[in-house]
């Protein structure tokens, strides 16, 4: 039976590689609280979109689809699903809200573990959802002409309750030492849950909303904004690469878990990055157009024509730059030099002593 001690392990995968990365999600980590306090306002598109991505990418990856106009209306609750994708689908909407609304509140349990798979499946009659296999399953890929062939055997039937028991004792008795970092303890548990393949059906989307839960739970909230699932969607064949390289050996305690916890760093890092586009672009259109210009002037290095001004705002009309060039000179915030074609224009620091 496959140990799920994590004390020691998690010490093997401070590569200098994987240091940069937790050094650098550390950092994002705390610029995402700071704008999320700032501007609060701006982000709420943002999650609609997020859930709806999430959402879509995620069942899409198992080949769960509908139409993008059915799935926008269920994910806001518009309309009722009418086929077992459609409330496959629905049933992810509301684990996927239940984590955004009440992660604090989700121990890290066999039984919640259940719950959600349970409401996964609650729009299913056939009883499905919140129960462990009743027989062995396998793990099978399928190439480009269609064969198959089975790349990992899971835990049996009869050894799964205990092993998902054993599986959060474990992670949370590390959790509770206090010495490991979150960022690596929950790919590895990740990797684990996948390996023992606890559910008949929706083991992979399981794990994705335990992923996006386990690091809420650790103050990693970028997935509130930026959708994990999309991005691992976009590199779906570098995701099973690097699940299949985990978890060779795992039976025997064998298996290096650095592959999917590099992966899922990658991923994690590139949320956070376009997390932060996303807000700079959002913020920016909040601002006001003469706001927006006296920003710019303000952060310019040296002189700036209108022209120049032109060139950045592409949305703004040239009307409105002159308009708010005027208002900053009579404010005395700007410094207007030369005449015509070649009139520059600089920020007035004299005034901001």
């Amino acid at each position: 039976m496959h140990d799920f001690e994590y004390k020691e392990k998690w010490k093997k995968l401070l590569t200098p590689e994987i240091v940069n990365y937790l050094t650098m999600i550390h950092e994002f980590r705390g610029e995402q609280h700071l704008i999320a306090e700032q501007h609060a306002d701006i982000l709420t598109d943002l999650i609609q979109i997020a859930k709806i991505q999430s959402t879509e990418s995620s069942n899409r990856i198992e080949g769960i689809c509908t139409s993008d106009e059915q799935l926008r209306k269920l994910v806001l609750d518009k309309t009722r699903p009418r086929s077992r994708n459609e409330r496959e689908i629905t049933g992810y909407r509301d684990v996927l809200n239940t984590i955004h609304e009440n992660y604090k509140h989700i121990p890290v349990k066999s039984t919640f573990i259940l719950q959600l798979h349970r409401d996964l499946y609650k729009f299913e009659g056939n009883g499905m959802g919140g129960s462990y296999k009743n027989v062995d399953n396998v793990i099978e890929e399928q190439d480009e002409d269609g064969n198959k062939r089975v790349r990992f055997y899971p835990v049996a039937a009869w050894e799964t309750p205990e092993s998902v028991e054993r599986l959060c004792k474990s992670f949370g008795e590390v959790v509770d030492e206090g010495t490991a970092d979150w960022l690596l303890i929950i790919p590895m548990f990740i990797i684990d849950f996948l390996c023992i393949h606890p559910f008949k059906d929706g083991n992979g989307r399981m794990s994705r909303l335990l992923t996006l839960l386990l690091l809420y739970k650790a103050g990693y909230i970028v997935g509130k904004y930026i959708s994990l699932e999309k991005l691992i969607e976009q590199s779906k064949d570098s995701y099973y690469a690097a699940l299949a390289e985990s978890s060779i050996g795992w039976h025997e305690g064998e298996n290096d878990y650095e592959p999917f916890v590099k992966y899922m760093l990658g991923v994690i890092t590139a949320a956070y990055k376009e997390f932060f586009d996303r807000t700079k672009t959002i913020a920016q259109y909040k601002i006001s157009k003469s706001d927006r210009i006296a920003e710019e002037i303000k952060n310019h290095i040296g002189f700036v024509t209108k022209k120049e001004l032109a060139q950045m705002f592409t949305d703004i009309s040239q009307t409105t730059i002159q308009r708010a060039l005027n208002d900053l000179l009579k404010e005395d915030k700007i410094l207007k030099i030369g005449g015509g074609r070649y009139t520059r224009y600089k920020w007035n620091w004299e005034d901001e002593r």
